[in-house]
């Protein structure tokens, strides 16, 4: 916005007693909410779970490494399945795969809980290595290019996925999955716009009339790209890393 930008709507304004007895209301809401996802996440405590061949073999810095060696010894496995287009620039890749997986950092608290998270990219390790690194990243990372379609049998294996494993001794498991909108628990982003008046500013969301919403549909590419680039590229670019995957 600038000073010659139409201001967007705004809520009514009410004294102290009437917005505290509306943010009561809505707090009763969101209590409930948070126990309802309490529930599920008990539920899916209680999911069975599907064997895994240990020997799958994805690529690492030091070459092929099996699923098992994943884990870095840990009980747990959080692997994000990040998608990969052969042959494009950087710029060219998944806009929705870099915003989420940007914002995973410390580690440190996963790892008390007996688990690791690692990337599992559907892309060629040296090219994709090199995406990590110009973004900054830190997290285990390795390729699945060859056997991300074993690794998500059944499941359309181009798109982004979040999978949890667990192992018994040399024995793999995965206990869950998602994808699509399920991967949005990776980003405090969306849940902190979610707390402001103006949300996400996207086509989709239930905001009243004159809500400023200049960002599309969820599933246009351009929510998540500026310029041409996927949003978080261009803090690296302005600060000089190489994008050059080659």
């Amino acid at each position: 916005m600038n000073d010659h930008t139409p201001s967007p709507a705004l809520p009514p304004v009410v004294d102290r007693k009437s917005w505290q007895e509306a943010r009561e209301a809505l707090f009763a809401r969101e209590k409930a909410h948070t126990r309802e996802g309490d529930a599920i996440a008990a539920a899916r405590r209680r999911l069975p779970m599907v064997e895994v061949d240990a020997s799958i073999e994805v690529i690492g810095p030091d070459g092929p490494v099996t699923i098992l060696d994943v884990f870095e010894g840990r009980k747990q496995l959080i692997a994000y399945f990040h998608a990969w287009w052969p042959g494009r620039t950087a710029a060219e890749q998944c806009e929705g795969c870099t915003f989420f997986n940007s914002q995973v950092r410390e580690l440190a608290y996963i790892h008390s809980r007996d688990a690791t998270y690692a990337v599992l990219c559907k892309g060629p390790y040296q090219e994709s290595i090199r995406y990590r690194d110009f973004l900054g990243l830190e997290m285990p990372w390795y390729s699945a290019e060859l056997t991300a379609p074993q690794l998500l049998e059944g499941r359309d294996w181009q798109r982004h996925h979040l999978v949890c494993y667990v192992r018994d001794g040399d024995r793999v498991f995965e206990t869950y999955y998602t994808g699509g909108r399920g991967v949005e628990i990776m980003s405090p982003t969306h849940g902190l716009l979610d707390m402001t008046v103006y949300g996400r500013q996207e086509g989709w969301e239930d905001s009243p009339d004159g809500w400023p919403q200049p960002w599309g549909d969820a599933t246009n590419p351009q929510v998540w790209r500026t310029n041409g680039r996927p949003i978080a590229q261009w803090s690296r670019i302005e600060a000089g890393r190489s994008d050059q995957l080659s």
